[in-house]
């Protein structure tokens, strides 16, 4: 096998394991189907915001349609709070307020009288706005870590040099996960760091796992059977970044009224 077409195969993979990761996370907008006067419309529901209300809309519905939006903080057993949607700008519009950083709403909708995802309402968490300064880069070098990864993968298999492309992965997923990912946390959110030992965020947690076994791998490379080494830690790699983004991380506690990790 080529090396470019080692290339290939990495890229195909690496995009597909990120495309699933962002359609499955927490943050992905829940995506509903409303059924009015024998037409179908998608509505987009949003489950992360910035720090100002976020505008729910029922694009190309029928402005004379009624709706309602109901949404409570999470998690608490508050009844929910009722508003209609009104016309703004063309478009049927409804507001979840503004909530303090990790803090949740969990919400629905009703649409000519019939619920929409209310027997799974999605749940909104707000944040602080993140400058894309710290965060494309944090998004590149982990995409970057993936990508060299399954490359390094793809050596080992086809018995090719592997240990330049080995150190070079450990080095961008460090860069990734443990410098600019905590300013990207930090800045969201306000703490550096919510894996172990401090915190149960997933996120946080499945980029040490994964770093812990690269640099096992790193460190047995002089044993003659490191490529099993170096294949565990890729598919570790794999396995761990299937688990959806942002799941378990920081929650804004409305009791306490502190940001639990």
């Amino acid at each position: 096998m080529r090396k470019s077409f080692c290339w290939l195969v990495a890229v195909v993979i690496t995009l597909v394991l990120s495309i699933y990761q962002r359609m499955t996370g927490p943050t992905y907008p829940k995506k509903v189907i409303v059924e009015l006067n024998r037409g179908s419309y998608k509505v987009k529901l949003p489950r992360s915001g910035v720090q100002h209300d976020e505008i729910i809309l029922l694009k190309d519905i029928p402005s004379d349609t009624k709706a309602q939006l109901h949404y409570r903080r999470y998690p608490t057993t508050n009844d929910y709070t009722t508003v209609d949607f009104s016309l703004k700008d063309n478009q049927l519009q409804a507001v979840l307020p503004v909530q303090p950083v990790a803090g949740k709403l969990q919400y629905y909708i009703t649409v000519g009288g019939k619920d929409y995802a209310a027997d799974e309402p999605p749940l909104i968490r707000f944040r602080n706005d993140v400058s894309a300064g710290i965060l494309i880069p944090h998004i590149l070098f982990m995409f970057a870590a993936m990508l060299f990864a399954v490359y390094t993968f793809l050596l080992v298999v086809t018995r090719k040099e592997y240990g330049r492309w080995l150190k070079i992965t450990v080095a961008t997923l460090f860069v990734g996960g443990f410098i600019f990912g905590p300013l990207v946390q930090h800045a969201a959110f306000g703490p550096w760091w919510t894996g172990f030992p401090y915190g149960t965020d997933l996120t946080d947690n499945k980029t040490l796992i994964s770093f812990v076994f690269f640099v096992a791998a790193l460190a047995t490379m002089k044993w003659k059977y490191n490529k099993w080494v170096v294949c565990l830690a890729v598919l570790v790699m794999i396995v761990v970044f299937t688990i959806p983004h942002s799941a378990y991380g920081s929650e804004y506690d409305y009791t306490t009224q502190q940001i639990k990790k």
